[in-house]
């Protein structure tokens, strides 16, 4: 955000998400990200607020440099048009690959401060204080797994034959959850969920009738000037429940080979998507198999960073990474067929990104995972949970982590 000159004190930890409220009445689009805190390499999301009614076409998109920010989705299956690829999977409901809008309102929050770039009414932070949030807000949505443990465990074979075969030597295979409501509250889906499980790129967005609950612990890529950052997460580890367990699962974490295989493989990936827009030289591994702490799990996290090229457009560096590799596996384009033959669900949204763009073309773009989507015209919802598929991996062990994965969403859906 640029140069922030009017702050205002926030009156209460519930003000957010009355804004929220207020947005949604008053525009047809708006965002929330926030990073909730985190000591994270490179930082993580910052805590912002944007809001908008104007939508941006694919060609206001790409074109750079503009005077106004972009805030939006790249959805998975934009994949298509960047490469000779498919998605013939069913989808829940029809989501647009590219959703971006420009933001009319836009705010910074830091701690109990907003800071903004333009004066705001008086009365505006008290407006906002005095609006009610809803009494009983129904985040409740019965869910189904798309396929039986069975056919899971079924699928992961194939793909360890796909393996032998050697057509892939990694691959993120996802399932997904889905449900139908009558009514159901994004709004006060997300803040449950940020509360339940807070992250580094946390985010709330709406797009007219179809929303984006996110509690993403991954960064798919951030620029600042001529620097580029990859992030993949690749290595899983429930929490311990004493501190004792704590520090046994995070050294288990840490030592695992098969976890760091998984890691390196997608650091690798990365590595190569970054050298076609980098200057020759500059890709480098600021930090391999990091462990960081999570609500509910240890992530292990390999940070790249590049120099790129002069005159490396955004269009660019989408068409060199994306999507993210940890979503995919390696080698990308095949193991990205095979997902398609084996998944029962078109992916959407889920393992696309979402982020901001700056004015100056800088950006920060988090990967859709951990994240509800829903439609509230159709009154349809679903997630996607997914793990690194590799030749000894444990089938039951892979399950087991997609349950966790699933874990906090479970709750919020369950209403409690």
């Amino acid at each position: 955000m640029s140069s922030p000159t009017f702050t205002y004190p926030i009156p209460d930890k519930f003000w957010i998400e009355k804004l929220c409220h207020w947005a949604d009445q008053q525009f047809d689009f708006f965002a929330f990200s926030n990073g909730n805190g985190y000591t994270y390499p490179e930082e993580p999301f910052e805590t912002r607020f944007f809001a908008g009614n104007r939508q941006l076409t694919a060609s206001e998109l790409w074109s750079e440099p503009t005077d106004f920010r972009k805030v939006g989705i790249i959805g998975y299956d934009f994949k298509n048009r960047l490469e000779k690829l498919e998605s013939n999977n069913p989808a829940f409901f029809e989501l647009p690959e590219l959703c971006f809008f420009e933001p009319s309102f836009s705010l910074e929050v830091h701690g109990k401060t907003i800071l903004s770039e333009e004066e705001l009414p008086e009365e505006f932070i008290q407006q906002i204080d005095g609006i009610a949030l809803p009494q009983c807000p129904s985040t409740a949505c019965a869910v189904t797994p798309q396929i039986t443990k069975e056919y899971y465990l079924k699928t992961i074979r194939t793909i360890q034959d796909h393996i032998v075969e050697g057509n892939t030597y990694e691959s993120n295979f996802c399932q997904a959850y889905s449900g139908s409501f009558d009514s159901w509250d994004p709004i006060a889906a997300y803040f449950r969920l940020n509360q339940l499980s807070p992250m580094p790129f946390s985010a709330l967005f709406k797009a007219k009738l179809q929303w984006l609950v996110s509690a993403s612990p991954e960064r798919y890529l951030k620029r600042k000037g001529n620097k580029l950052i990859a992030q993949p997460i690749k290595g899983t580890i429930r929490r311990g429940k004493s501190a004792e367990e704590d520090r046994v699962n995070k050294e288990t974490l840490a030592g695992s080979e098969k976890e760091q295989a998984e890691n390196l493989m997608i650091t690798d990936l990365m590595r190569n998507d970054l050298s076609k827009i980098s200057e020759t030289g500059t890709v480098q591994v600021k930090e391999l198999f990091g462990i960081y702490p999570l609500p509910r799990v240890f992530q292990m996290i390999s940070t790249i960073v590049s120099k790129l090229k002069e005159e490396i457009s955004f269009s660019d560096i989408i068409q060199a990474s994306f999507p993210m590799g940890s979503m995919t596996g390696a080698p990308k384009i095949r193991t990205m067929e095979i997902i398609d033959e084996l998944e029962s669900f078109k992916r959407g949204w889920f393992s696309g990104a979402f982020g901001v763009i700056e004015k100056n073309g800088d950006f920060d773009f988090s990967v859709i995972i951990r994240s509800i989507i829903a439609d509230l015209e159709v009154k349809k919802l679903y997630f996607g949970v997914g793990s690194a598929v590799t030749y000894d991996a444990d089938p039951e062990q892979e399950y087991e982590e997609c349950g966790l994965k699933a874990q906090a969403i479970l709750e919020v859906l369950s209403g409690k």
